[in-house]
């Protein structure tokens, strides 16, 4: 879809006795150097260098002889007497080492130096080949010279000129191929019929070329090199009796030879990318350009577009030339050079230089070695520098004339095709416009109705009529002649504005002009004259048609300023200057209301505004008057809004201005993933169309989001809400949006809303795709920065009025969103049943919960007014709604009738429910509603249902089935008698349940004390069941004997202190009571209680009591210390372990060079197969893997509950080695601590007794180890929860999101799986860490 735009051509004619011979590129410097002479007359080589070709010219238009530099000049005599004089075979420059080299046919070899060292001479003779030379052509890498001589053979010469092959050339080399063709697609590899296909082989053509020669042939050898430099081709005549291409190896091994073509001539050229070789053929009716695989077989042709009487006058000699990245062929013909691109396999004519007529030698050109579209043309006398650029011919991208039209140039031919009304893939299109001469240069004007197709001396307007249908071919309006066709004045470009007002740029050898075509005329006039000094490279319209702006530069393209192409006849004044960038030949002009902005992009990638650069990487953009649009080299096509905002001061700025999305395509719709080399051909703004091309030239067209929810914003904010619903519908977009973008207008508009959309379906298609999440909020949150930050919700428009954008909070009402959409919608259509009654029904549907009920109640109240409407809401509901829940809520509403409909919609057999509901039809009222209840697990409403019938004992039954104590003492609480009976249920129940306090409080409730007593006593409340106990009377025995039973048992379940105070205040067992305090630690209740009933008795108990203690808490903090230093050591080992080798931490391999796999023979395979490896998937692939997680989680075995319960139990056991062991060993850490802190009290509490009883050295001996042990306790706080602490991610590689291989969080798996995702989610943040409690020191020790 691209054309070539030629937006440089810089002339230098040459009118010296010596004539032009030869140019070279010196890529370091960007200059040119070229060779003069010899002639037949003079047999001198002058060597001279050019800056710039035309950059000195004088005002007669001729090139300065002083303005180039003259390197060398040296007498070159032929020394072949068969040669008039010597002719340059190769011209070479090294910018390395500033040489030339020279081979001339004669046989010398001559080097120039421009800057030679000490002992090197300026000029010298490298060598000689006495027989004389036919061709010579450098490697690609400057590094190896291939020559062949009039002998017939091949020599290879190094960069120091050192013979290193000599090739000789026989009939013998024609067998090294056996070419078996296969067709390539050929009309004889064609299926033709069962008959034909088995008459002839399909490998073998119909006929057979021999080789001939052509009558035109010049008996020239040619030499080309590969563009890696690996291989190079020859093209020669072999014994006089047909061309041969040899292609040889860098080593100079014959490779391949082609096989026979007819006509076949001398030019030849080897694609850079390697993959054909290029040649002529010629045929009797026409010139094919062919095409040869490195082996020698034909590989295509295309055949060149030129008139039968010019086949012998002006094509006796042809050249081909590749440019040096592949995507351009030209092909010299001795009045023209021709430009051919490739794409999707056809070959186009893109551009045409004409020459002068006449010439003999024809003309020389040379492409340059860095800059891919940058060539000069040598024809004798004249010079020319040209450089194109790649572009593309849109039509308008303004709404409502953006038909996406592109025009192609092909030669004669412009392939015209409106994409948004007939997406025709390239080559073919929708018209192919034949023209009257070859095309340069195409445009569109603002409605896109007209065509402008600029040729060599004159241009063509065609009108496009779109209204038709189909769209006609256009229709030429009128032609107008520009200049004579010569050489001398080259039309370059044409520009259209919005009253058909035509610009043409043209360059001559004393500079450029621009010419104006005024609507209906048929001359055009030179309104501005560009000197040599200046060069226009681009004329463009802006987006509005309304404007021409040209982008003029020095010539050394030092200064660009952007000039209104009106202006252009007066003095160019600051305030005309858009924009000052470097040199972009690719450009954008947009003219919104206030501000302009002015886009270009250079040839390394470089998107510039205002002349500061804002993205690198850019392969293609576009602008269109919200947007702009580019492609990066990292395959994203990117969105950037055009939305002028100022600062506080008035002033604006480039962030303020534009705001550059990130590369997020999963998180931000301004930006999205395309295919690789993809490339921008046009947007269409009204369908939200993006159309890309691909390297291969097919066409892909994309509706990005960047593109529709701007779309859909604006038409909710214009309350069209069909037009967004219907885009919503069209590109799969949440339809909440309608109501999220805007709420309150929503709501207020609702009524519009229902009459915009009308048909019932799209009605229901909205309501089914409501859900209470705030769309605009989390998956298309507003990206345009007017819209975004503005608190009051109101968005300016581009008249400088405001108008209400969507509020940005939303209604504060208890109602859910969902809810509140469904009531305003039923609100509106309640009273259009007759033709909205399925969208009411949905609605109902639809809440959340749903209603059921109300359209259940909706249709009995139906079926009393119309049959028709009952059965087509009874119908849909059913449609919409499983019928067995349906028929269950039906049977709520006690409406037997209700639930026969629904049940005859299902697929029930009437056996099953017929007898059901005839039953109920018999049933009493209340016991209908009991049955339907119990029938549908409403157990509450049944059971009040039996409260009204008064039926106890059932009541009582019903209670005790289901567990409803708690509701039916509610229903009971004014029938004391019944009520205590439910009571007595309910507290037998709770014994039976094992719930022992409750039930002795519902028995003490009911004065039921033995009971009670027994319940306390079960739950160790001994309180209350002393007290129950001493309420039923019970003998003095009895009591002491269940306080002894009491005491006991607290004391074996370490509630030593309730023990004490039983066989204090009822045992009257003092000593028992002291010792218990002792075990409690409460030594001194114990020794106040000793002192008050017999001092004596205090070395007895208090003594032994404080030294048992003193030892088990010796020994649990010596345990604890031990501890300690055994598990935090082991954390940090597995955490160091875990961030240098996670495989192994993860897996348990063996590391390298450890473990028992360490003497396994090499030649024992220990890699899984890929079956093995799907089975069975590792730790580290099952959570970092995501492509093939759910083909993990289909084939697993763990994700029986079976294997989780095992899984369960080897994380509560954290084996070592496992990897569960670092968790394990943090919750024991966890644990320790906590237990030291609960035992500081009571260690507090044992110092004062050892103190109160002198034992000094003890209480100080236990202080220290309890202050060493908090102290530890610190430290490995410290150790396992750091300050700032870091998840597995980062240590192991299993991070959440960027570990995994995702951008955002994976879910949790099942069974096993999801058991070590536990695991490792638990570690990747291991909580709070404990605080360590403070011991409080004696202060006496």
């Amino acid at each position: 879809m691209r054309n070539l735009k030629c937006v440089s051509r810089l002339v230098a004619t040459c009118l010296d006795e010596l004539p032009l011979t030869g140019t070279a590129w010196d890529s370091d410097t960007d200059s040119l150097l070229c060779t003069y002479g010899p002639t037949e007359e003079l047999a001198v080589i002058e060597l001279r260098r050019f800056e710039g070709v035309g950059s000195e010219i004088s005002e007669s238009g001729l090139p300065l002889k002083d303005s180039s530099v003259l390197l060398a000049s040296w007498d070159a005599p032929c020394p072949l007497p068969d040669l008039k004089c010597d002719h340059i075979l190769s011209f070479q420059y090294f910018p390395d080492n500033r040489s030339a080299c020279l081979v001339l046919e004669g046989g010398d070899l001559v080097v120039v130096r421009e800057e030679p060292q000490l002992g090197e001479e300026q000029i010298e003779i490298v060598g000689s080949v006495d027989a004389g030379l036919t061709a010579a052509a450098w490697s690609p890498d400057g590094e190896l010279l291939t020559i062949t001589t009039r002998a017939n053979t091949l020599l290879y010469m190094t960069r120091t000129f050192d013979n290193v092959n000599d090739i000789s050339f026989n009939s013998d080399d024609l067998k090294i191929s056996k070419h078996v063709s296969v067709g390539w697609g050929k009309s004889e590899t064609q299926f033709k019929g069962k008959r034909a296909h088995a008459l002839r082989d399909p490998t073998m053509p119909e006929k057979v070329d021999a080789g001939v020669l052509s009558e035109l042939d010049s008996g020239k050898t040619t030499i080309s090199w590969r563009g890696d430099g690996a291989y190079v081709a020859m093209n020669s005549i072999e014994s006089g009796t047909r061309r041969v291409i040899r292609v040889y190896s860098r080593d100079g091994v014959l490779d391949s030879v082609s096989e026979p073509v007819d006509g076949l001539d001398s030019a030849l050229s080897w694609r850079p990318a390697g993959n054909i070789i290029a040649g002529i053929q010629r045929l009797e009716n026409r010139i094919d350009v062919v095409f040869f695989e490195r082996n020698g077989l034909r590989h295509g042709q295309f055949t060149l577009r030129i008139n039968k009487e010019d086949v012998k006058m002006f094509t006796s000699k042809i050249e081909l030339q590749w440019n040096a990245d592949s995507t351009v062929l030209a092909v010299c013909f001795l009045d023209s050079v021709q430009l051919w691109t490739m794409g999707n396999y056809h070959y186009y004519l893109k551009g045409e230089v004409m020459l002068q007529s006449g010439l003999v030698g024809g003309p020389d050109i040379r492409w340059h070695p860095e800059k891919p579209l940058h060539f000069t043309i040598n024809s004798g006398d004249i010079l020319q520098r040209l450089e194109y650029i790649f572009d593309i011919c849109r039509g308008p991208i303004y709404p409502p004339h953006d038909t996406g039209s592109i025009a192609v140039i092909d030669g004669q031919t412009v392939k015209f095709s409106p994409l948004r009304l007939a997406n025709v893939p390239p080559p073919m299109a929708l018209h192919e416009l034949e023209v009257s001469a070859n095309s340069l240069d195409v445009a569109f004007n603002q409605d896109g109705t007209k065509l402008v197709v600029l040729h060599h001396s004159s241009l063509s307007i065609y009108g496009i009529n779109y209204d038709a249908k189909p769209i006609p071919a256009p229709v030429l309006h009128r032609s107008v002649e520009l200049t004579s066709s010569s050489s001398k004045i080259h039309n370059q470009q044409v520009c259209v504005l919005e009253d058909e007002l035509i610009y043409v740029l043209q360059s001559h050898s004393e500079g450029q002009n621009i010419l104006e075509i005024s609507p209906g005329a048929t001359e055009a006039k030179t309104i501005y004259t560009i000197p040599l000094t200046d060069r226009i490279s681009r004329i463009c319209p802006d987006n509005s048609f309304k404007r021409a702006f040209c982008l003029k530069q020095q010539a050394n393209g030092s200064v660009t300023n952007w000039m209104d192409i009106k202006l252009a006849g007066q003095p160019i004044s600051e305030a005309s200057m858009l924009a000052q960038n470097p040199e972009t030949p690719w450009v954008e002009l947009v003219e919104n209301p206030g501000h302009t902005y002015a886009f270009g992009l250079s040839a390394n990638g470089a998107l510039y505004y205002r002349g500061t650069p804002i993205v690198k990487g850019v392969t293609s953009f576009l602008a269109t008057s919200s947007h702009l649009i580019f492609t990066t080299s990292q395959h994203l096509v990117k969105f950037v809004h055009l939305s002028k905002t100022e600062s506080p001061q008035g002033e604006s700025s480039l962030e303020q201005d534009l705001e550059i999305p990130p590369d997020a395509p999963e998180t931000d719709e301004r930006c999205r993933s395309i295919e690789r080399g993809a490339r921008l051909v046009t947007v269409m703004p009204s369908s939200f169309a993006l159309v890309f091309q691909m390297p291969r030239g097919n066409l892909e067209t994309i509706y990005p989001r960047a593109l529709v929810l701007p779309g859909i914003r604006e038409s909710i904010i214009a309350k069209d809400y069909r037009k967004a619903f219907l885009a919503c519908r069209n590109h799969r977009v949440d339809m909440n949006l309608l109501y999220d973008y805007a709420p309150e207008q929503f709501l207020f508009h609702t009524v519009l809303f229902v009459n915009q959309l009308k048909k019932v379906e799209h009605i229901d298609l909205f309501l089914s795709h409501l859900k209470e999440e705030d769309v605009s909020q989390t998956l298309y949150k507003e990206t345009l920065p007017s819209r975004r930050h503005d608190p009051n919700g109101i968005v300016k428009q581009s008249n400088g009025e405001s108008k209400l954008s969507p509020p940005s909070t939303k209604l504060e009402t208890p109602k859910s969103k969902v809810n509140t959409i469904c009531d305003a919608i039923i609100e509106v259509l309640k009273t259009r049943l007759n033709t909205n009654l399925q969208n009411v029904i949905t609605a109902h549907v639809c809440k959340s919960p749903p209603d059921y009920d109300s359209g259940l109640l909706l249709v009995k109240k139906l079926g009393t007014e119309s049959t028709a409407l009952a059965t087509k809401a009874i119908e849909h509901i059913c449609f919409l709604v499983d019928v067995n829940r349906l028929y269950d809520n039906a049977l709520g509403l006690y409406d037997l009738e209700l639930a026969l409909l629904v049940a005859q919609q299902s697929q029930k057999d009437p056996k099953e429910y017929m007898p059901f509901l005839q039953n109920l039809e018999a049933q009493p009222l209340l016991r209908r509603k009991f049955s339907i209840d119990d029938h549908l697990g409403r157990h509450t409403k049944a059971l009040e249902h039996l409260h009204s019938l008064d039926v106890f004992n059932e009541f009582s039954a019903y209670v005790e089935k289901h567990t409803l104590y708690s509701f039916g003492l509610s229903l009971l609480r004014y029938q004391q008698e019944k009520f205590n009976k439910i009571m007595q249920q309910y507290a037998d129940h709770l014994y039976t349940n094992s719930k022992f306090k409750e039930a002795g409080i519902a028995y003490e409730s009911l004065s039921l004390y033995q009971k009670a007593t027994d319940s306390y006593r079960q739950s160790l409340d001994w309180s209350a069941c002393l007290t129950t106990a001493s309420l039923i009377s019970l003998p003095e025995t009895a009591l002491t004997n269940l306080a002894t039973t009491l005491a006991a048992t607290l004391a074996e379940s370490h509630d030593y202190l309730s023990a004490a105070e039983i066989h204090l205040t009822h045992l009257h067992d003092i000593p028992a009571a002291a010792r218990l305090y002792c075990k409690a630690t409460h030594f001194s209740h114990a020794a106040r209680l000793l002192s008050l009933h017999d001092p004596t008795l205090l070395p007895q108990i208090l003594d032994p009591g404080l030294t048992s203690a003193l030892a088990s808490t010796i020994d649990m903090l010596a345990e604890m210390k031990s501890q300690l230093h055994a598990q935090v050591p082991r954390i940090h080992e597995l955490r160091i372990k875990k961030a240098t080798d996670p495989l192994a931490f993860f897996e348990g391999t063996a590391l390298a060079g450890e473990g028992p796999d360490n003497n396994i023979p090499d030649n024992i395979s220990l890699a899984s197969t890929n079956a093995t490896s799907a089975m069975n998937p590792t730790l580290m692939t099952r959570y970092t893997g995501h492509a093939t997680n759910s083909t993990l989680h289909t084939n697993t075995t763990r994700r029986s509950s079976k294997s989780r319960r095992r899984e369960e139990r080897k994380r509560a056991r954290g084996k070592k080695g496992s990897v569960y062991e670092e968790e394990y060993l943090v919750s024991s850490v966890r644990r320790l601590v906590e237990r030291v802190n609960g035992v500081l009290e009571e260690v507090e509490r044992l110092v004062e007794g050892l103190v109160r009883r002198a034992m000094w050295e003890r209480a100080r001996n236990l202080e220290g180890l309890v202050t060493e042990v908090c102290g530890l306790c610190g430290w490995a706080v410290g150790e396992v929860w750091p300050e700032e602490e870091v998840g597995i991610g980062e240590k192991g590689g299993v991070e959440r999101g960027e570990g995994m291989g995702m951008g955002i969080e994976n879910p949790r798996p099942a069974g096993a799986d999801g058991v070590v995702w536990d695991s490792l989610e638990e570690m990747r943040g291991p909580g709070k860490a404990p605080v360590v409690g403070t011991f409080k020191k004696f202060d006496l020790l």
